[in-house]
């Protein structure tokens, strides 16, 4: 075998990569956490971690639902306020209406007929 070619290298990443692999399979096997390439560690999904989750989820479920209750209320400002609104711009078109209908509110801005 020639000690300095490229088939002494080859060998040598594979019987790392072979290490690598038997080592992860029986960490793996028996519930330790992974190694990854960059030497970090994966840990394992456990019941306490899932526990966890749940109640996390728990809580942004209730986060959501109160945040819908205010979109609720929001709607309805935002659907009541424009139709008020409405009803002021159509009493402003039409002064007659008002007084005979009794919807919208009467504003009391000077027109040019008032001001001469």
């Amino acid at each position: 075998m020639d000690w300095g070619g490229p088939d002494f290298i080859v060998a040598i990443i594979a019987i790392s990569t072979f290490g690598w692999l038997i080592n992860n399979w029986i960490r793996a096997r028996h519930g330790y956490s992974l190694e990854d390439e960059w030497g970090g560690k994966t840990e394992k999904a456990s019941q306490r971690d899932d526990a966890k989750l749940r109640e996390q989820n728990q809580k942004l479920l209730q986060t959501m639902e109160k945040m819908q209750d205010r979109m609720v209320v929001l709607e309805r400002i935002v659907t009541d306020k424009g139709y008020t609104v409405a009803e002021e711009i159509e009493a402003l078109r039409d002064p007659k209406r008002v007084s005979d209908t009794g919807a919208g509110v009467p504003l009391d801005i000077k027109t040019r007929e008032n001001v001469q």
